[in-house]
Order: structure tokens, then sequence, then C-alpha cells
């Protein structure tokens, strides 16, 4: 998988809520009622992410959960960190309608 342009991953972000782009990166903050919803986001996203074979970085804090998305190999963004993120979008709203 090649790199994505800067101005296109700019471009992209622009309609995704809280994504930004910094040092070769794709980053976003989600936050959680409680510490084990926000564990169990991460555990959806781990399952996810093992199938496509795309992996974040995530830095876990009280009810906060950080997500970084880049392609080690490729050492920037590529289209599949791109389409992590929004499927890591929909984990987080599909996870906020259950109890």
């Amino acid at each position: 998988m090649t790199l994505v342009k800067d101005k296109d991953i700019k471009h992209t972000l622009e309609k995704m809520i809280g994504w930004t782009f910094i040092n070769s990166s794709i980053k976003k903050v989600y936050t959680f009622d409680s510490y084990m919803s926000s564990i169990k986001f991460i555990n959806h996203l781990a399952a996810e992410s093992e199938e496509e074979n795309h992996h974040p970085d995530m830095a876990v804090g009280w009810c906060r959960i950080e997500i970084v998305f880049t392609s080690h190999d490729q050492g920037g963004v590529t289209a599949a960190c791109l389409e992590m993120a929004k499927k890591t979008d929909t984990i987080y709203l599909k996870k906020l309608e259950l109890p």
C-alpha cells in the first residue's frame, strides 16, 4: 500500500469529526462514560484491526482513548489508515448505543 498525499489526507479528514493529521499519522481522542465502556470499545476495535490487519497505537486513559493510525512499514498515512479511521468512528457510534 502506498502513502496518501498530505493534501488528500487533509481533504478526507475535513469530512471526519475530530481526526487530526500530525507527524505522519492521524489521530483522534474518544471519550466514554465509564472506564469499562472504553475497554469494550478497545476490544471491538482490536477485533476489527486484526481482521483488517491494520492496527492502531492506542493510549488508554480514564474514560478516554487516543487512537493513532500510521503505516510503520510505509512511514506515513495510507488508504488503510483512513479506512480504519472511518471504521473506528463507526465502532464508537455503535458502542454508544449499547448499555
